[in-house]
């Protein structure tokens, strides 16, 4: 779940706390490229698409899922899930440094692509993998990694922590480490039997 949902819910919630930090980016890096500030409007129009992007990848995401889980496994299609995670970690967290708002919008649309391929094929790993008494309780997994993901975001966005201007970079990049994390330790794990018997044929790795 670390790897999976986690990502989905941190990202749902994390865009909250650095909101006034960004459009005032926004509007800096605006006024140091063209000469001339941008209107209340496009600033409105920017923030929507850095937050609205994220269902775009997470549609992509979605969408290959399916295919991934199929042609490389499902555990392996989770650990791909992590490309696109760190992609958009370094992005948002060095696009204070480039002075580039675009690499916000980039960073949004890798981040939905892992939510979206995280999401879907951790509900598919941990129901094939539980064993039958324990199916259900694996399965909510998912719906609880969506909430602790949530409020790890919303604990990470307060001005305590991270939701400061000086370290909103950092806070975006945040999900680099639940990537990591996964990255270290789901090798370790067995991948889906399910998988392993009907799409690989392999019996005995199965039993």
């Amino acid at each position: 779940g670390i790897g999976g949902a986690f990502q989905y819910g941190l990202q749902i919630s994390i865009i909250n706390s650095p909101a006034e930090y960004i459009k005032n980016f926004i509007r800096e890096t605006w006024l140091k490229r063209y000469g001339f500030s941008p209107s209340a409007e496009m600033i409105t129009l920017m923030w929507s698409f850095i937050v609205s992007i994220y269902s775009i990848g997470g549609l992509l995401g979605s969408s290959s899922a399916g295919y991934l889980s199929v042609r490389f496994g499902r555990k392996k299609a989770m650990l791909l899930a992590n490309i696109p995670a760190l992609l958009s970690a370094a992005l948002m967290g060095l696009s204070r440094l480039c002075g580039s708002f675009e690499m916000i919008i980039a960073g949004r649309l890798f981040s939905g692509v892992c939510g979206g391929l995280a999401l879907n094929i951790h509900l598919m790993y941990a129901g094939e993998c539980a064993p039958r008494k324990l199916r259900g309780l694996i399965a909510i997994t998912a719906s609880t990694s969506i909430a602790v993901g949530k409020f790890v975001g919303f604990a990470l966005g307060l001005r305590e922590v991270l939701g400061v201007e000086a370290l909103w970079p950092i806070l975006m990049a945040a999900n680099a480490l639940p990537a990591l994390v996964q990255l270290l330790t789901l090798p370790f794990f067995p991948d889906s039997p399910r998988y392993l018997l009907i799409d690989k044929k392999d019996k005995e790795g199965c039993i």
